[in-house]
């Protein structure tokens, strides 16, 4: 199987706009597929912005609403895959959630983040309760979280034991907590032997001051790519030959011993 070209837009877009967004979105997208890619990652609540207040509720669309058409039209117009950050609303409740759509434009899969992070998020959205969700893409099995959500050891090992090769986590992380995609993100993708995907924002929004630092991290450990500070879109790929041959030599999954660990949970 040959490797999936991954590229991860680091950005934060247009906070407010979703129009200036997608047309960022488009753009980024036909950068990534002259690349080769086949799967462009898109930071946490990338559709709208981070740090929207008190238009949460209004700029927050259903999963299949007219942002997610608009998304599938650039999928399907560049022939690659996307996935992206956005508030979504469902019925009276919103959601932080992320969404995959094929390169055919076929919505793949819906995450809501299970773990929020700070009195913005707990203001306005309520915490999903699915904690694997997977797609297949070319062959390879996606996962996706969100941001806080690689934050906690439990969710990543309960990915790597649905089979997950490749992670996606869109994320705004901010100052002062660079270390977690310098050091957090390559150990957890080491740990439990798959790639991890990390698209971070950039940048200074209300109170926030992003980090930057998206990165594609490997099983044995190493980044594969990663970007600097500001506005940059990086590739990498993800190779299921080393990801077979490093989950032989890192047995991690194989060695487990369950029977001890009853109490963790």
């Amino acid at each position: 199987m040959p490797p999936l070209r991954t590229a991860l837009l680091q950005s934060s877009g247009c906070p407010g706009s979703v129009a200036r967004n997608l047309d960022a979105l488009d753009s980024a997208a036909a950068r990534a597929a002259a690349s080769g890619a086949r799967l462009l990652v898109c930071p946490e609540m990338f559709l709208t912005g981070y740090a929207i207040g008190d238009d949460v509720p209004r700029l927050a669309e259903a999963a299949d609403g007219p942002a997610a058409r608009a998304v599938a039209e650039i999928a399907a117009g560049h022939r690659i895959a996307v996935h992206y950050g956005y508030p979504e609303r469902d019925g009276h409740t919103l959601y932080n959630a992320a969404q995959l759509i094929g390169p055919d434009g076929t919505a793949l899969a819906n995450y809501r983040k299970t773990h929020l992070f700070g009195d913005f998020e707990e203001q306005w959205f309520t915490p999903g309760d699915q904690p694997v969700v997977q797609a297949e893409l070319d062959g390879v099995r996606i996962g996706l979280l969100i941001c806080y959500d690689v934050e906690f050891p439990e969710n990543v090992r309960a990915h790597a034991l649905a089979g997950t090769d490749l992670l996606l986590v869109p994320t705004a992380l901010m100052h002062p907590f660079p270390f977690v995609a310098e050091s957090v993100v390559p150990v957890r993708a080491f740990e439990n032997q798959l790639y991890v995907a990390y698209a971070n924002r950039t940048g200074t929004e209300g109170p926030f001051e992003f980090v930057g630092l998206s990165a594609l991290a490997g099983p044995d450990g190493t980044v594969r790519t990663r970007a600097g500070r500001g506005e940059e879109l990086v590739i990498g790929d993800v190779d299921p030959v080393l990801l077979t041959a490093s989950r032989a030599g890192n047995p991690y999954l194989r060695d487990r011993r369950p029977a001890l660990y009853g109490s963790l949970a």
